[in-house]
């Protein structure tokens, strides 16, 4: 599975993004699709993930509430829709397509690159 992740930007605080992470490859809907972020110094974080079906999604306390994860199976697409961001939300998020429901980033076998999400205050 290859992982392409897109959507970041610069956007001021309050504001909103979404990101998108299109998958290669013929199982797609076999993967749960987690999406992580990095900031600068920090360790990888998870931010949330959803379950293979779409049916089922798990957050990050952090972003609960704020962030919605979704998937389109037929478009081999996950999606992060971030809305009220705050500075503290500044990171490189990537999205992981793994075989287990978790938030470690060692349950996800591949990795996108990553797509830079800035917010100012």
């Amino acid at each position: 599975v290859q992982l392409q992740a897109s959507g970041g930007g610069l956007v001021q605080a309050g504001g909103s993004l979404r990101l998108s992470c299109a998958a290669s490859g013929r199982t797609f809907s076999s993967y749960v699709m987690g999406w992580f972020r990095q900031a600068p110094g920090k360790e990888r974080e998870f931010v949330g993930a959803v379950s293979g079906s779409g049916g089922s999604t798990r957050y990050a306390d952090s972003v609960k509430g704020r962030f919605t994860i979704s998937r389109d199976n037929a478009k081999k697409e996950a999606y992060l829709q971030m809305n009220i961001l705050k500075p503290e939300d500044t990171a490189v998020y990537h999205c992981a397509a793994g075989r287990y429901y978790g938030s470690s980033p060692s349950m996800y076998d591949y990795w996108g690159q990553g797509t830079q999400v800035t917010v100012s205050s």
